[in-house]
């Protein structure tokens, strides 16, 4: 008897114990990519890293983390059940001296970008082990040199030509794009903003791990939103994934005469936190406005010029 071929990662969660080894045990062997995704993605939503949520962004990350990896074991004679110790260490050469295609200044991937192909891999392993299909994980001892560019110098936040892109955007388009550059939401929060959210001039988001957190509206963005119904009952604003969203962005950049400019709304995100800690100095205000749990992670969004305290010490 075969058993049905599961076609997302909740019908993978929904099998037995028994039949869920079955179909890792297969996939792993015959370097299913796709099983193998949906193997990982199930593990990733089934609550098994300590209750830990998972972003969209994350989950799509190791998706292609997956294929990469997957076809790579194949080609070079590693098990997935059953790997050497030495391939973790084997993938991670094969990444360093990978070409970019041309995407890259350097011709080679990015300390940043091997680090997610190998997160992914080792999340990979995970699941075959949450799986009952094997315990063996090749990087668990395997590291990625650290990227010692700043995270905000690799990816800065949009500047002056924002102004060019929002002029370019229709309205909907625009509110959004205000939103994450203004509002210093997240591109999944930016979405799902209801009429119903928007009390006395002050956005109520649902944030990361659950936490709460009412945030000031521009002038400009509150005008926006007046501007616009509701697409449904549920009073949404939005009716776009994120792919259709930043395809949107793409075009209106492009109708800017910025082709390329665009470079996701987290860059718009880091824009709201940048603007506002010019004016007020304070990460702890900065990290509440953005909802980040450490004040550490505002760090790292916020784009400091080198002589940010030139007028404090001109008469030290």
């Amino acid at each position: 008897m075969t058993l049905d071929r599961p076609s997302t990662a909740l019908a993978i969660s929904d099998l037995t114990d028994q039949a869920l080894r079955v179909r890792a045990v297969e996939a792993a062997a015959t370097y299913d990519v796709e099983m193998l995704t949906l193997v990982l993605l199930a593990y990733m939503r089934s609550g098994s890293r300590r209750g830990a949520r998972t972003s969209a962004a994350t989950l799509s990350a190791y998706r292609g983390a997956v294929q990469d990896y997957v076809p790579w074991a194949r080609d070079h004679g590693v098990q997935l059940l059953r790997p050497g110790a030495r391939d973790g260490g084997r993938y991670l050469a094969f990444l360093q001296e990978r070409p970019t295609l041309g995407r890259g200044r350097s011709g080679r991937l990015s300390a940043a970008t091997i680090q997610q192909y190998l997160a992914g891999a080792r999340a990979l392993h995970r699941a075959l082990a949450w799986a009952g299909a094997s315990d063996a994980n090749p990087f668990a001892a395997t590291s990625a040199p650290a990227d010692r560019t700043p995270a905000i110098e690799r990816r800065p936040p949009y500047r002056d030509e924002l102004e060019l892109v929002l002029a370019a955007c229709e309205p909907r388009l625009a509110a959004l794009l205000l939103l994450c550059a203004h509002g210093g939401l997240r591109i999944g929060e930016a979405l799902q903003v209801q009429e119903r959210d928007i009390e006395a001039g002050r956005l109520v988001v649902q944030g990361k791990g659950g936490r709460v957190r009412r945030v000031p509206l521009s002038r400009r963005t509150r005008e926006a939103l007046a501007a616009l119904s509701p697409i449904d009952v549920d009073g949404h604003y939005f009716s776009w994934t994120y792919s259709q969203a930043a395809h949107r962005m793409r075009r209106a950049s492009a109708d800017a005469g910025l082709p390329g400019y665009w470079r996701g709304f987290h860059a718009a995100r880091k824009s709201g936190g940048t603007r506002l800690y010019e004016r007020v100095k304070d990460f702890t205000r900065v990290s509440l406005f953005l909802g980040h749990a450490s004040v550490d992670t505002t760090r790292r969004y916020v784009a400091v010029t080198a002589d940010d305290v030139a007028a404090e010490v001109e008469d030290f």
